[in-house]
Formats: C-alpha cells, sequence, structure tokens
C-alpha cells in the first residue's frame, strides 16, 4: 500500500466513518483544532504541489478535495487561508467529473466530489454544479447548491467571504449579509 492510499483511506475514514453527518458543517473549535492536529500535513502536502500525486484514483481525488475544500475551512476558519486552495480544490472536481472519475465514488460521497463547484465564485461553476447535484439525485445538496447560485447570480461572489478575504462590500452585500449570515 503507497502513502497516499494511506493518507486516502485515513482522511476517508475520518470524514465519513469516524464523523458524524451533523459535525462535517457546524461550527466546533474543539472539532477544527483536532482537523488542524491530525490533518494539517496533508493539506501542507498537497498545497506546496503535491496534488498531482492524489489523481491516481478516484477516492485519492476525493480525499485531496476533502482536504482542501472541507478540512481547509475547519483548520482556517475566519481566516484567508480557508479559500487558499479552492483553484487546486476545483481543479481535481473538474479533471474527475471531465474522466467519468466522479462515477467510481459511491454516491453518498460524491456530493465531496463536487463540492468546489458550490464553493466557487465562478457562475459557470454553478451551472455544472446544478447539473452535477441534479444527477446525484440528493435533494438536499441540491437544494443548497441553488441557494449558493442564487447568490452568485446576485453577487458575483460570496458576499460573506469579504471581510476575511479583505474586498470591500457594497450596500447590497452588507444588507444580504446582515439578513441571511452566510446563505
Amino acid at each position: 500500500m503507497s502513502d497516499i492510499d494511506e493518507i486516502t483511506r485515513e482522511v476517508l475514514d475520518f470524514w465519513f466513518v469516524e464523523t458524524p453527518a451533523a459535525k462535517r458543517f457546524a461550527t466546533d473549535p474543539a472539532f477544527d483544532a483536532d482537523l488542524h492536529m491530525r490533518f494539517y500535513w496533508i493539506y501542507e502536502d498537497i498545497q506546496t504541489g503535491g496534488h498531482e500525486r492524489y489523481m491516481g484514483s478516484a477516492n485519492s481525488i476525493l480525499a485531496a478535495i476533502i482536504v482542501l475544500d472541507q478540512f481547509s475551512r475547519n483548520m482556517f476558519r475566519n481566516q484567508p487561508q480557508a479559500f487558499a486552495e479552492d483553484h487546486r480544490a476545483i481543479a481535481l472536481a473538474i479533471y474527475a467529473a471531465d474522466n467519468g472519475l466522479d462515477q467510481e465514488i459511491a454516491e453518498g460521497r460524491r456530493a465531496f466530489l463536487y463540492m468546489p463547484f458550490m464553493h466557487s465564485e465562478n457562475p459557470a461553476d454553478h451551472d455544472r454544479a446544478v447539473m452535477l447535484f441534479t444527477g446525484l439525485g440528493n435533494g438536499t445538496f441540491l437544494e443548497f447548491e441553488l441557494k449558493h447560485k442564487a447568490i452568485i447570480d446576485q453577487f458575483g461572489r460570496y458576499p460573506h467571504r469579504n471581510a476575511v478575504l479583505g474586498r470591500k462590500s457594497t450596500a447590497a452585500e452588507l444588507a444580504h449579509v446582515a439578513e441571511h449570515g452566510g446563505f
């Protein structure tokens, strides 16, 4: 078993076996700290160019996406670094979808392969996300994607990220965040 296989198993077991579904999207400083302690070294490896080593299988791509797209949002909550590797995550997701590797992922896990499309601020990625989540047949994830897409369609970006990323908010964006928070 290669080191990538071991890392893949460790990430996927943690996310899909050890971690209850409700905890994946909750704000929990202890969980965030645990993620950072256990998985930062993997994030750092992928971030410094090792992402290509994870392109050997559908599951290793999924593991890399989870680290870049999910774990980063926990490890670096309320910091710009939470979004710093979104470009790598979307590149991996596009590669997987374009090459049919997404179909090798169990349906219950595949939504996480598609999350970089949902988190993107590129409108074209949201058009694709709607198609992918519709094909998945999970109404909950599709509903969340449609909410994300509506924000991108309205503002061209996620206003709730503006403060963290040092972007100036418009009056409409400030009103949206005041009324809806992140969504």
